[in-house]
C-alpha cells in the first residue's frame, strides 16, 4: 500500500453514516462509525447535522423527499406493498399545495381536490418538518436518501414486523434487529438518549442501518428503479 492509499484509508475511515428522525422538539440523529458503538445526536434544526456530524458520508432521513403535485407517489405505494398489516405506517405524502395551505381543512379540500383523499391531522402537521428538509437538500454536504423505519425493519428482519413498535413486544423485537447488526442503542448516552422518545431512537437507528446499507451499494429502492425529480435525484424510499 502506497502513501497516498495510507492516506485514503485513513479518510475514508473517519467517515460515517447518519439515520435521522423527528422528534417533538427537533431530530434524533443517530452516528455509525465502523468498529465504535453508535452516538447519537439531537439536533434542533435538520441545517445543524453537518456542525454535529462533520464527516457525515450518508444520510437517511425519515422524512418524504420530494414532494407530489398531484396523484400517489410511487415510493409510497411500493413501500406499503411490503409491509402488509403494517401498510398504515406508511401515510401517503400529500402533495405539495396541500402542505402550504394555511389550515388543515383548507389542506384537505386541497388534497381531495388533486388526490381523491384529504390529509390526515398527523400528515398535515408534519409539514414543518418535511419543507424544512427539502429548503436543507440543496445545502445539504453529502447524499442524502429518504427511509420509512418499518421498511427498513422488514428488509432487516426479513419480514414485516410482527408487533407494533407501540408495544413492548414490537420495541423489544426492533432494539433486538438492530443489536445483532451491532447497533446497540442501549449504549447511548447524553443529551439526544434523554430527549428522545424509544420509537425516535430506533426508527433512527433503523434510518442508520439503510444508510450503511447505501454506502456499501446493498440498499434496495421502492419503487426500483424509481423515478426521478427535475434535479435527478430518485424519488424513492431506501431499505
Amino acid at each position: 500500500m502506497d502513501c497516498d492509499d495510507t492516506k485514503r484509508v485513513a479518510f475514508w475511515g473517519r467517515m460515517s453514516v447518519v439515520g435521522v428522525d423527528a422528534c417533538k422538539t427537533g431530530w434524533i440523529a443517530v452516528e455509525l462509525r465502523d468498529g465504535e458503538p453508535p452516538v447519537a445526536h439531537f439536533l434542533p434544526h435538520i441545517d445543524a447535522v453537518h456542525r454535529a456530524i462533520s464527516r457525515a458520508e450518508i444520510i437517511a432521513i425519515d422524512i418524504p423527499i420530494g414532494l407530489p403535485s398531484s396523484g400517489r407517489r410511487e415510493a409510497d405505494l411500493a413501500a406499503r406493498a411490503v409491509l402488509g398489516k403494517r401498510c398504515n405506517s406508511v401515510f401517503f405524502t400529500p402533495p405539495r399545495d396541500a402542505l402550504l395551505a394555511p389550515s388543515h381543512a383548507e389542506a384537505t379540500a386541497i388534497a381531495s381536490e388533486l388526490t381523491g383523499n384529504g390529509i390526515s391531522q398527523q400528515s398535515y402537521a408534519l409539514r414543518t418538518k418535511i419543507l424544512e428538509v427539502e429548503a436543507w437538500l440543496p445545502e445539504a454536504l453529502c447524499q442524502v436518501v429518504e427511509v420509512h423505519p418499518e421498511v427498513s425493519f422488514a428488509e432487516m428482519l426479513g419480514h414485516p414486523a410482527r408487533a407494533s413498535k407501540k408495544t413492548w413486544a414490537g420495541m423489544v423485537e426492533r432494539v433486538v434487529a438492530l443489536g445483532a447488526h451491532g447497533i446497540h442503542l442501549h449504549e447511548v448516552p447524553g443529551d439526544a438518549a434523554v430527549r428522545a422518545l424509544s420509537d425516535d431512537m430506533v426508527d433512527a437507528g433503523a434510518a442508520a442501518w439503510t444508510a450503511s446499507r447505501v454506502r456499501s451499494g446493498t440498499a434496495r429502492t421502492f419503487p426500483s428503479p424509481p423515478p426521478l425529480d427535475k434535479s435527478g435525484r430518485a424519488i424513492a424510499i431506501w431499505a
